[in-house]
């Protein structure tokens, strides 16, 4: 008895079991929708373009895969402002860009194993600052809530470090795949702008702002 319990229980269920971990390596390309997420003033949100690179580690008996990623993108959105005309203010859109680059730490749920997974995970961006796409505009003006105006061009100096986590869901087969995503920003993006010298006395603002993005992309897997 002892010797079949040797032979077959212990040998049969105490050994420790080797599982093979395969990493892979995507790169990527696809398009954004960005837009800001203020009651400070009236923003649209605008398209733009990503491209992005991965490692990921897969993990054949976790019901995860983890990744960890760079992406680069320029994205823009528009601000409502007046522009004066003829003795009068007239609305206009004044049109921002954004460059911006992210690194992510994702989760793949595996939803069907290798072809559908749900992506989660916290996301750290460095961006550069909300430049206007055309010098002419620089004078105009952006109204705030309170009826409160200002120079176009003083928005530009936003928060350029920020933390934001990101939902989404990737599929496809072994090697194509194609990424929804959206990302959104847990950290005030337009904080900087309280400190600025043109936001003070009796008409200060209080400026917060949440980035909200999407994405859409497609990835070639190694």
């Amino acid at each position: 008895m002892v010797f079949i319990c040797i032979a077959f229980v212990t040998i049969g269920y105490a050994q420790h079991r080797r599982y093979k971990i395969s990493n892979g390596f995507a790169i990527g390309g696809g398009l954004t929708q960005f837009d800001i997420l203020t009651d400070n003033f009236n923003t649209t949100k605008g398209n733009g373009w990503l491209i992005s690179a991965s490692a990921t580690g897969d993990l054949p008996h976790k019901w995860y895969n983890i990744s960890y990623g760079m992406q680069l993108s320029e994205n823009t959105l528009e601000i409502t402002g007046a522009e004066f005309d003829e003795d009068a203010f007239r609305d206009t859109q004044i049109e921002y860009k954004l460059m911006a680059v992210q690194l992510s730490l994702l989760f793949h749920v595996k939803v069907i194993p290798n072809f559908i997974t749900l992506d989660l995970g916290p996301v750290i961006q460095y961006n550069g600052k909300l430049e206007m796409q055309s010098s002419d505009e620089e004078n105009l003006f952006v109204t705030l809530a309170g009826s409160e105006t200002v120079l176009a061009k003083n928005l530009e100096d936003i928060s350029q470090f920020n933390v934001n986590g990101a939902v989404g869901a990737t599929l496809g087969f072994k090697f194509i795949k194609f990424r929804a995503q959206y990302i959104y920003g847990f950290t005030n993006m337009l904080n900087k702008l309280n400190d600025q010298e043109f936001n003070s006395g009796a008409g200060k603002s209080n400026f917060k702002g949440n980035q909200s993005m999407l994405t859409f992309s497609a990835l070639i897997t190694f």
